[in-house]
């Protein structure tokens, strides 16, 4: 008679009497396969995702860690147009100071008095670089405050505390700087100008 061993991994196994019985023993264990596991296919699910432990993108996701942000790298564009152009943009912005501003406009009427007498009076070479250093200190100031103004007002058109703060203090170092040249002017233009006082004082007493 033939005889046939009943094998130990599948479903079924035939019998040596040629009837069909079952494998207890192969279905008490489930099959063990490598990939993923499809047997909830048939009731429509889902397959489980097989997350492989070299996947950075899983690890990020479990972990919550997200890559920082780089900023792409730009490169210097050193053309000779670009350059003329940004020459043209920053003399636009001290055309509208001027043009718009009624501080900038006084305290350019001040400067232009100040070189004038300066011219005048015959001044040495340290005190006309105090005295030019000391406009330009002024009129960045208030430019400095005019580029402030207008940030605040495009970023909001309402009342807010703090856009009250950003423009108070952009005054302030405006009065600060004013400030400062009035009494750079005293020291560099009183001892030029006290002889001419009390020549005038001596001549009408």
């Amino acid at each position: 008679m033939h005889d046939r061993r009943i094998p130990t991994t599948g479903i079924i196994a035939e019998s040596i009497t040629g009837k069909v019985v079952y494998n207890q023993e192969a279905e008490k264990r489930e099959p063990q396969t490598d990939g993923p596991d499809t047997r909830h296919s048939a009731s429509g699910s889902k397959p489980a995702m097989n997350h492989s432990p070299s996947d950075p993108t899983s690890e990020d996701t479990c972990a919550g860690q997200a890559q920082p942000a780089t900023a792409p790298h730009r490169p210097i564009d050193r053309r000779t147009r670009t350059l003329l152009v940004a020459f043209g943009h920053a003399f636009a912005g001290l055309w509208y100071l001027l043009r718009t501003q009624r501080n900038a406009q006084i305290h350019c009427l001040i400067a232009a008095c100040a070189l004038a007498l300066a011219t005048f009076l015959g001044l040495e070479r340290w005190e006309w670089l105090a005295l030019v250093l000391t406009i330009a200190m002024v009129l960045v100031a208030e430019g400095m405050n005019t580029a402030i103004e207008a940030t605040v007002d495009l970023a909001t058109s309402s009342y807010h505390p703090l856009a009250r703060i950003a423009k108070d203090v952009g005054a302030g170092s405006v009065i600060l700087s004013a400030i400062m040249a009035v009494i750079v002017g005293c020291i560099i233009f009183i001892p030029h100008l006290w002889p001419i006082v009390l020549l005038i004082l001596e001549s009408l007493f």
